[in-house]
């Protein structure tokens, strides 16, 4: 028998809103790491360059905005919640609400379309805390919608974005571009347990064999933690560094790792990367996210409509349908990275 569910959760990583939230927020995503307090006021830098605010805030109320529309026009008719793994508005706090307001079966969305640890199995756990604190006992239900990496509309949406992206260039020097396919680097130890880096490599060539282009790599960004720890590479500013060498000259950055402009994107991208392109004489185009698209948004309401009405799951490429649970011996918490934004 298929549960009734009547709500949605949207589950993301939070971000500060102001001066006085950087080093609270920050003291939040670094509990329990030993990460030295001059590594934690270099970031804290990084946001003091934005007035102390992160985008990723306002961007999950404007998904949620989108969603709701798409979902009073079209169904299921779910209510949407929202809470943060870091900031307000957090977990426990949401869950008391939906408590509260009689929610007893509840999907939620993970903003984060690839399978890893921190960007997957640590959210499942967070919800899980987040039960346990937020009172009551098992009166309510929560379900994860699955990842969407391979997702037509996931893959549809970046498509759109890199040919925008590509059509800003001379048509007859298009396929020398290179087009950078970005994402957050994880320990090469967090890596060897999960996914992740295959799923990427996955995403970037079904973007870019349906924009009809040939010229791409995964690069890497935001890493973070001792220089004794390896990561997953190439560097993005790195890689910038060794095709100018190369004579490329022309670049293309699609952040296909996010789903929206959060810290990451406007300072390692749009500030690092495109200082670095300046200061090299490349012509440097950043590609949108995916973030509201209406492509987007309605791939959100089929991943909801699987569980709600039993909608056939569409995926493309050769990893195939992946459960809406994680492997048990997948995505298992290596050392963990020193610091995330």
């Amino acid at each position: 028998m298929k549960t009734k569910y009547d709500a949605l959760l949207v589950v993301s990583f939070g971000g500060p809103e102001g001066m006085d939230d950087v080093i609270p927020f920050l003291e939040n995503v670094l509990r329990g790491r030993n990460v030295p307090k001059e590594r934690m006021m270099a970031v804290a830098k990084h946001y003091e360059q934005f007035g102390g605010i992160s985008p990723i805030n306002q961007q999950v109320r404007d998904l949620i905005k989108e969603l709701e529309k798409a979902l009073d026009e079209k169904g299921p008719a779910l209510p949407i919640y929202w809470g943060n793994r870091n900031w307000h508005p957090m977990l426990a706090d949401t869950l008391k609400q939906m408590r509260k307001d009689g929610i007893k079966n509840a999907l939620y969305f993970v903003t984060a379309a690839y399978g890893s640890y921190s960007s997957c199995r640590q959210y499942r756990e967070n919800v899980e805390e987040a039960l346990a604190t937020s009172g009551g006992d098992s009166d309510l239900n929560l379900q994860k919608l699955r990842i969407f990496f391979n997702h037509p509309g996931f893959i549809e949406t970046n498509t759109i974005h890199l040919k925008e992206s590509l059509a800003k260039f001379q048509e007859e020097s298009r396929q020398d571009v290179a087009v950078l396919f970005s994402a957050h680097s994880i320990p090469t130890g967090m890596a060897e347990r999960c996914h992740y880096e295959e799923q990427l490599n996955e995403t970037a060539r079904l973007v870019a064999s349906k924009a009809g282009h040939e010229r791409f790599e995964v690069v890497y960004q935001s890493r973070s933690g001792p220089p004794t720890q390896p990561w997953l590479e190439p560097d993005i500013l790195d890689r910038m560094k060794a095709l100018h060498e190369e004579g490329v000259n022309q670049v293309v950055v699609l952040p296909i790792g996010f789903i929206s402009d959060h810290m990451e994107v406007v300072y390692d991208l749009d500030t690092e990367a495109r200082s670095l392109a300046q200061e090299l004489g490349m012509d440097f185009v950043r590609a949108a996210t995916v973030s509201t698209h209406p492509v987007f948004i309605e791939m959100i309401r089929e991943l909801i409509c699987e569980q709600v009405e039993g909608l056939s799951p569409r995926f493309e490429g050769s990893l195939g349908l992946l459960e809406n649970q994680c492997d048990p011996e997948c995505c298992k918490p290596a050392p963990r990275p020193a610091i995330s934004r």
